[in-house]
């Protein structure tokens, strides 16, 4: 029989998120329902609710959340890898084609046929519009649910599941070991979490900001560097470092200035922007120097699960600042004004006891 859940959605970009009563599918063989404890908040969450990015990507109503950490409520007749009671896990994607070359090669963020997202999307198999993470149970395929290690705060936990990620994967992919040079441009709820995971891979991790008086922190995160990006002759110091640099600033920025404190070889990885660039990027330093600009997109479910497991190993969680489910709306406009220290988490009991 169908699961009925709270839930808090946006019925239209312009209204606050608001309670509702969720209808979840009924366990197909190879689901598995989660009781949500945790959700977290996300930068997507409020462009998707808004409809930032346009209507293609907000099917009202939406039910945002997409870092969300739960124990393993019930399971289909066919599931084998979880058991009732397990700590688990659920990012930004709960199904894909499992068909076409990236998804073979566990990259299904990159599916061909588009990967299902965990909201604002269309289940695969009936058509309806999947729901998130800010509610008190979700149901999904066993295959993108992924296993929490017991170590790690749990409370702390969800926003490994987009943040994390997001970070992780450019860090692997462009093979950051003891002894890389990474830089982190801002200092934000990704940007934190590109400095921790650098540092726990035993790269040297500097950050690049336009704002004075974040030292303390950066330094505290594990940055052993502060680079204002504003001073030409701090920059101009900085030329010719980093085998990597990992840009998670959200909105249109000049990227001219850092492409020259690349190293040979080096990338600046894009993980925070979504939209267009500056209008002109100049070669000539990329063509000294054989340096290069890419973007990065969460990761698959196999990079997501040893992301999960390398936190649990060197003990690496978010910075996170608890709220109750009610306050998601002054939350998101503290968000946009960057006064969160540097992800909020939504407390599902908080719903649950509504």
């Amino acid at each position: 029989m169908a699961i009925q859940v709270k839930a808090y959605a946006a019925q239209s970009p312009t209204s606050p998120l608001a309670p509702m009563d969720l209808t979840r599918r009924e366990l197909r063989s190879n689901d598995v329902e989660i009781d949500i404890l945790y959700c977290g908040v996300c930068h997507s969450d409020l462009h998707t609710a808004r409809a930032d990015w346009g209507e293609a990507f907000s099917i009202y109503p939406v039910v945002p959340g997409h870092e969300i950490v739960g124990r393993v409520k019930n399971i289909g007749s066919q599931v084998r890898q979880y058991k009732i009671g397990d700590l688990v896990g659920v990012g930004c994607m709960v199904d894909s084609c499992q068909s076409c070359s990236p998804c073979k090669h566990d990259l299904e963020q990159f599916c061909e046929h588009g990967m299902t997202a965990t909201y604002s999307s269309h289940d695969r198999i009936d058509g309806t519009v999947t729901q998130g993470g800010y509610s008190t149970g979700i149901v999904v395929r066993e295959e993108f649910v992924l296993r929490i290690p017991e170590n790690l705060d749990t409370k702390a936990v969800a926003p490994l599941l987009c943040a994390g990620i997001t970070t992780y994967s450019p860090l692997r992919h462009w093979n950051v070991q003891p002894g890389s040079k990474v830089a982190v441009i801002g200092l934000g709820g990704l940007g934190h979490m590109a400095i921790k995971l650098a540092k726990a891979m035993g790269a040297e991790v500097s950050l690049f900001t336009r704002s004075k008086g974040k030292e303390q922190d950066a330094y505290a995160l594990g940055a052993s560097h502060v680079i204002y990006s504003t001073d030409e002759e701090a920059m101009s110091s900085a030329a010719n470092q980093f085998n990597l640099i990992i840009d998670t600033v959200p909105y249109t920025h000049d990227l001219n200035p850092y492409i020259p404190t690349l190293a040979l070889d080096g990338t600046l990885v894009l993980v925070g922007l979504v939209g267009d660039t500056e209008k002109t990027i100049s070669t000539v330093p990329m063509l000294f120097g054989r340096r290069s600009i890419s973007a990065s997109l969460i990761g698959g479910i196999k990079e997501t699960q040893e992301m999960l497991d390398f936190c649990g190993q060197h003990n690496v969680v978010p910075e996170i600042e608890m709220i109750n489910m009610q306050n998601i709306n002054e939350a998101y406009e503290r968000m946009l004004k960057s006064d969160v220290k540097y992800r909020f988490v939504i407390d599902m009991q908080s719903l649950k006891d509504e």
